[in-house]
């Protein structure tokens, strides 16, 4: 074999060689946009079935504003205090026949003014099931809002935890974030939320707003002495980023909302006090 054929031999080689790589990348290129489109159409596809329960639940149920009359909680002396303009805001009530029928797992309502946190509030025996199906118990990686499996179905808890997934489109805690808003936060009617539950309509004061890597701290539901809760509320206090100034005890039963801020495990938290509540 002459150099000039070994040269032509070994060209038509590495051409093969380069055709196969070519065909190889392509071929993995082509998967991934695959794999895309189908995640893609799958989020789509969960999020349009959300939408059509929360269609369906704002037509079978009736959420609407009720009266003011309460029993006020742990009022404090000074008459000055925020507390008594928020004491003042009507309830929230909601007829949960309809929510049971469709879910007896339904334990609660939850609305926040100015986001798009109005749901019933699910409870089961861990803080798994939630995570990826729906009020309707179908699979859904859209979740539902649902409350932690060791916080009393009552919000009876030293510190009651509700958790969501922040969709894109704004379902679920989606809109949680805007809490963190210097906008929404200049509007006083936003800090406050509403809770049902099948015996009480309750108001929550908020009282601290942050981001914080993933931890177990923020989410301890029960406190073994008065001393140990008023050093996990100075630490939660400590954490606010909210332009308020709300004052807290060891007497008072707190509300903690917590969603994913990014997928590196960073947590969005409000965090509110109880202040006024009304039996059904």
């Amino acid at each position: 074999m002459t150099i000039e054929e070994f040269h032509k031999t070994l060209g038509t080689k590495n051409n093969g060689k380069r055709k196969k790589l070519g065909y190889f990348f392509v071929s993995m290129c082509f998967s991934v946009i695959l794999f895309s489109l189908y995640n893609i159409f799958n989020w789509y596809l969960d999020n349009s079935k959300i939408r059509q329960i929360n269609k369906e639940i704002e037509k079978s149920t009736s959420v609407y504003n009720n009266s003011i009359d309460g029993e006020l909680v742990n009022p404090p002396k000074d008459l000055s205090d925020d507390y008594y303009y928020y004491t003042s805001i009507p309830f929230y009530q909601v007829d949960f026949s309809k929510l049971i029928e469709k879910n007896k797992d339904t334990v609660a309502y939850i609305h926040i003014n100015n986001t798009k946190v109005s749901y019933p509030v699910v409870k089961t025996s861990d803080n798994k099931y939630y995570l990826n199906h729906s009020f309707d118990k179908l699979e859904n990686e859209a979740g539902w809002i649902f409350l932690d499996y060791r916080s009393n179905s009552d919000f009876s808890s030293d510190n009651t935890i509700i958790y969501g997934h922040a969709r894109l489109d704004g379902t679920m805690f989606g809109t949680l974030k805007d809490v963190l808003n210097k906008e929404w936060q200049k509007n006083k009617e936003n800090h406050v939320i509403f809770v049902s539950t099948l015996e009480e309509n309750m108001i929550y004061q908020i009282f601290s707003v942050y981001t914080i890597k993933n931890e177990g701290y923020y989410i301890t539901t029960n406190f073994s002495s008065d001393s140990e809760k008023e050093e996990w509320l100075d630490a939660m206090k400590r954490r606010n980023t909210m332009n308020i100034n709300t004052k807290v005890s060891s007497k008072d039963k707190i509300l903690t909302l917590s969603t994913c801020k990014n997928n590196n495990g960073g947590k969005i938290v409000v965090q509110a006090k109880l202040i006024k509540k009304q039996k059904r």
